[in-house]
C-alpha cells in the first residue's frame, strides 16, 4: 500500500494512461464475453440506471444509519457523539433516518438500503482517488484508462434511443476544484470518447447543450461543425491517437449533432414541465438534476449520473460546521429524490430503472481512514468542543457506508448489512465492497460478469480480474 500518493503525482499517472489509451488500437473483445454478454439475448431485470452521485463522503451516521443523537453543548466531549440529527422513522418497522430525510424514508418500501458498503482502504485519502475507485472498480493509479461505468454500459448495451446519449452525466463543472483529478475518470477510457459522458453541467440550461448558441443559424452551424471535425486532427487525439480512436471522436460527435436535429432535444428543456411539477424538484442544482434524469429516462436514456458536484471544502465535503452544513445537503437531497422514484412508479417506469444512491465513502468526527487502517488526520477535530463548528462529522471514514437503490430488479422494503451502534460505527454485518456493486448492477442490466477486452495484451475486465461477484440478497 502507498501512503504517500499525492495529487501531483495521481495526475501524472492517469494522464499518462490517457495518452496510452488514445494510441491503443480498437479493443477486442474476447470470444467467451461476446458469446455471452446480456446483448447476445440474456435480458436483465433493468434498462437504465441512474446514479445519485452524493459527491464528497457522506456521513452514515447523519443520514440513513443514524445512531445515538447527542444535542450540542458548549464544552462537550466529543466521542459522545455518534449523530447531531434525531433519527425519524421510515415506511420500513423499525428502521429510521435522521432528521430531514424523512421523504426519502416515506418511499424506502420501494427499494433496498444498503448499511454495510466498506469502501477501498488505499492509504491517505484523496477524494479523487476513492472516486476514480467508485466510478471505475479500479485503484488508481492505473497504466490503462479505466472506463467509467456508464461507458462499460453504453458500450456493452448501447443507447435505448439512438438519439438520445447512452451516458449523460449532470451537474458536475469542471470549472471548480481539482478539475484534472475529476475528468480523470469522467472518460470512456480505451472504449473511445463515442462511450463517454455527454456533460450537461447545469441541467436548468439543459436546452443549451442540444442547440446552437444564441445568434448562430444554422448553415454557420454546420460549417463549424465541418471546421471542428478538421480540427480533430490538430488535436491530440489525431497526433497521438489511433484510428479507432479518431473515429470514435468523430462518431461521438455525429451523435450529438443528431440530438442537436431531433424532437427528442425538447426533453432537455425544463421549461415545459408543468410548474408544480417543476417547484418539487427545485431544492437547487442537484434537484433539477433528478427532473431531468426523470425526463431522459422516460425519452430512452441509457445510464444517468446525477451529482450534487464535487467541489473541495462544499457540499458534502464537510471539514467543519458539518451540522449545518448537512442540515442545507438534506434540503436539497430529500425532496427530489423521493418525487424521481414516485414519478418513474407512477410512469411505469421504475420496474426497469434501476437507481443507486452512493458516495464515495463515510465521516466521523474522530476517526480517519479505519479503525484498523488509521490514516494521517487532515482535519482539526478537537476532543473538546467548544464551538458549534466543531459539531458534525469531519473526518473521512471508509468502513461503514450507507447506500439505496431503487427500482430495476432491486428488492422492496429490504434492508442489507449493519454497523456497529457505537464508535467506531464499523461494518459489523454483510460487507459490500465495490466490485460487488458494480457486478450487482451489471446483473441487473444483463451484462455478463466476464465482460472484457483485451488491451495491451492482456484481458481488461468491468472489474478487475473479473472476479468481481453480484449481491445475489439485493435483487428481488
Amino acid at each position: 500500500m502507498n501512503y504517500k500518493w499525492n495529487r501531483r503525482e495521481f495526475l501524472q499517472k492517469t494522464s499518462a494512461a490517457t495518452l496510452a489509451a488514445l494510441a491503443a488500437g480498437a479493443p477486442v473483445p474476447s470470444l467467451l464475453s461476446s458469446c455471452t454478454s446480456g446483448k447476445a439475448g440474456q435480458r436483465g431485470t433493468a434498462d437504465t440506471v441512474i446514479l445519485l452521485w452524493m459527491a464528497g463522503g457522506m456521513a452514515h451516521t447523519e443520514t440513513f444509519d443514524p445512531k445515538r443523537y447527542t444535542p450540542f453543548e458548549k464544552d462537550m466531549e466529543g466521542n459522545r457523539v455518534l449523530s447531531t440529527f434525531k433519527s425519524m422513522p421510515t415506511k420500513l418497522d423499525g428502521i429510521h433516518f435522521s432528521e430531514g430525510l424523512q421523504s426519502i424514508g416515506d418511499v424506502l418500501d420501494r427499494g433496498t438500503l444498503i448499511r454495510s458498503y466498506v469502501a477501498a482502504d488505499m492509504g491517505f485519502i484523496l477524494h479523487s482517488r476513492h472516486q476514480y475507485h467508485w466510478h471505475t472498480c479500479y485503484e488508481p493509479p492505473q497504466t490503462v484508462a479505466a472506463p467509467h461505468m456508464g461507458s462499460w454500459i453504453a458500450k456493452e448495451l448501447g443507447p435505448k434511443n439512438p438519439v438520445i446519449p447512452a451516458f449523460i452525466d449532470i451537474g458536475q463543472r469542471f470549472t471548480v476544484g481539482e478539475a484534472e483529478e475529476l475528468k480523470a475518470f469522467h472518460t470512456a477510457g480505451f472504449l473511445g470518447n463515442e462511450f463517454g459522458p455527454f456533460f450537461i453541467p447545469d441541467p436548468s440550461q439543459g436546452l443549451e447543450s442540444v442547440r446552437p448558441p444564441i445568434g448562430m443559424d444554422a448553415r454557420r452551424f454546420e460549417r463549424r461543425n465541418q471546421l471542428y471535425n478538421e480540427l480533430i486532427s490538430n488535436s491530440p487525439v489525431g497526433e497521438f491517437g489511433s484510428d479507432y480512436q479518431k473515429e470514435s471522436l468523430r462518431r461521438s460527435m455525429e451523435q450529438a449533432y443528431r440530438l442537436l436535429n431531433s424532437p427528442e432535444a425538447k426533453a432537455f428543456d425544463l421549461s415545459t414541465e408543468p410548474a408544480h411539477i417543476y417547484e418539487r424538484y427545485n431544492t437547487g442544482r442537484f434537484g433539477l438534476g433528478c427532473l431531468l434524469a426523470r425526463r431522459l429516462t422516460q425519452q430512452g436514456a441509457r445510464f444517468i449520473s446525477v451529482t450534487t458536484e464535487y467541489e473541495p471544502f462544499k457540499g458534502w465535503d464537510t471539514h467543519e460546521n458539518g451540522h449545518t452544513r448537512l442540515a442545507d445537503m438534506k434540503c436539497q437531497i430529500d425532496g427530489p429524490i423521493a418525487q424521481l422514484v414516485l414519478d418513474l412508479e407512477k410512469s411505469g417506469h421504475l420496474d426497469r430503472t434501476l437507481i443507486v444512491l452512493a458516495s464515495e465513502f463515510s465521516r466521523d468526527m474522530m476517526v480517519e481512514g479505519r479503525p484498523d487502517a488509521k490514516v494521517k488526520e487532515q482535519v482539526k477535530q478537537p476532543e473538546i468542543l467548544s464551538d458549534m463548528k466543531f459539531y458534525g462529522m469531519h473526518r473521512h471514514f471508509t468502513d461503514g457506508c450507507s447506500m439505496l437503490m431503487f427500482g430495476g430488479g432491486i428488492k422492496k422494503g429490504f434492508v442489507y448489512g449493519k454497523t456497529a451502534d457505537e464508535r467506531p460505527c464499523k461494518t459489523i454485518e454483510n460487507p459490500v465492497r465495490i466490485d460487488g456493486i458494480h457486478q450487482t448492477i451489471y446483473h441487473a442490466l444483463g451484462m455478463a460478469p466476464d465482460t472484457q477486452y483485451e488491451v495491451e495484451k492482456r484481458p481488461f475486465y468491468t472489474t478487475p480480474d473479473g472476479k468481481g461477484k453480484a449481491v445475489m440478497d439485493l435483487l428481488a
